[in-house]
């Protein structure tokens, strides 16, 4: 009796013991809270090579600021604004920060995929430097009325240049400083272009003069016959694969970002970089949170978090983009570490005088994006050389059949005459 007594005792034990365990675990699981946050890839500093990991910190920075609460960033990356747009546009996967740039801000805006931000959670706002700020600057968010709305915080800026290897680009070539240097024969295979659509049209549209974002259709042709004529030297249509190619040296020539080039420039000291004088594209890629954002508290934390100088420094540091954070550039910390050549790049004089002749891409209304996809799709599909060789391949195969028909009447004339 008292061994039953016993295991009946112990029993209850473990099983008490166990729901306690299951509630206590339960408990703690609501107490976490996931942040899915969606970036551009190697766009944020991550611990890797001694930086600090900025998502690691806002988890000890959250856990300390809300005793008993729990965060998680579940961080991902993106290649494009248009495979970003995709994603969250479906709702597949509910993001709480997102970091689209300019003209896809602009799109999400209109479409309803992003909800204004309450700036009083967002205290940091104030380093932002003000041509990030106001009336002309539309990627903020709706400008109607009074007091808009403010739907993006930004996250970096920068400009579009032309890298260079100065090994095997003649330095006295009169092409560097312009787009032409990207359609120079004498580089013929050596020549790198971008991998999408708005970037490959847009160095086109600049070489020609043309705006970037109020194309005629005439125009939008012309730029697709210069890239057509660019194919014939071009060695490939690139996005990440540049660092390799052009730190490899197996590349001369490539259209790409000013941070880019910096990183690449830190494994290849052969390379050099200008913005052309015919003007250039700036983007601002900026921190949003999605309509459907499950926890949009968090994500203007986190936002306000990645502004304060700390962090923000220590993204600028590792990605090497320009920073429009006001406290960054005047860090003595950052103009150290960056150096004086590579911090001239990003805000100095060249700078400023390509920031006054740059544009913004605009989001394009459905009849131009639509002609931009089909030329996009004739250009990658079809060459000069191709369609030549089509022609010649014709006029071939025609006389052949000539031939045929001519050897056929013969035969039979021959045949009556023997009949």
């Amino acid at each position: 009796m008292k061994k039953t007594l016993l295991i009946t005792f112990l029993l209850l034990l473990t099983i008490a013991t166990s729901v306690v365990g299951f509630t206590s675990c339960a408990s703690s699981e609501s107490d976490v809270i996931t942040l899915y946050v969606y970036n551009w890839g190697e766009y944020i500093s991550d611990g890797s090579e001694g930086s600090l990991d900025v998502n690691r910190a806002f988890e000890e920075y959250y856990a300390k600021k809300h005793p008993g609460k729990t965060v998680k960033v579940n961080y991902s990356t993106f290649s494009s604004n248009e495979s970003m747009y995709a994603k969250v546009s479906s709702g597949s996967t509910a993001y709480d920060v997102i970091i689209p740039s300019d003209y896809m801000i602009d799109r999400m805006v209109k479409e309803g995929l992003l909800q204004p931000l309450d700036m009083d959670k967002i205290p940091n706002y104030a380093y932002v430097a003000d041509e990030f700020k106001g009336e002309n600057v539309y990627y903020e968010g709706n400008k109607t009325g009074d007091n808009p709305p403010i739907y993006s915080v930004p996250y970096f800026y920068g400009m579009i240049g032309v890298i260079y290897n100065t090994s095997i680009v003649d330095p006295d070539d009169k092409q560097i400083g312009s787009w032409d240097l990207m359609w120079d024969k004498d580089y013929k295979g050596n020549i790198l272009q971008f991998n999408n659509s708005r970037d490959a049209f847009g160095t086109a549209l600049l070489k020609l003069g043309y705006d970037l974002n109020d194309v005629t259709e005439e125009q939008w042709n012309e730029a697709l016959e210069l890239l057509m004529e660019q194919k014939e030297i071009v060695q490939g249509y690139v996005m990440d694969e540049i660092f390799n190619k052009m730190q490899s040296g197996s590349a001369a020539v490539a259209a790409y970002y000013a941070g880019d080039y910096l990183s690449m420039h830190e494994k290849n000291e052969d390379l050099a970089f200008f913005y052309p004088t015919e003007g250039t594209n700036m983007y601002v890629d900026a921190m949003c949170v999605p309509k459907n954002a499950q926890n949009p508290d968090v994500a203007m934390e986190y936002i306000n978090f990645m502004c304060s100088e700390e962090i923000a420094v220590a993204n600028a540091l590792y990605t090497y983009y320009a920073s429009p954070m006001t406290h960054v550039r005047q860090s003595e910390e950052y103009k150290s570490e960056m150096g004086e050549e590579a911090y001239d790049i990003l805000y100095g004089e060249s700078a400023q005088e390509a920031l006054e002749n740059s544009k913004y891409y605009l989001n394009l209304p459905t009849e131009d994006l639509e002609r931009l996809n089909l030329l996009w799709e004739q250009l990658k599909s079809k060459s000069r050389i191709g369609n030549g060789i089509y022609v010649f391949c014709g006029v071939i195969l025609g006389a052949l059949a000539l031939l045929g028909i001519w050897q056929f009447l013969k035969k039979r004339r021959w045949a009556k005459l023997y009949d």
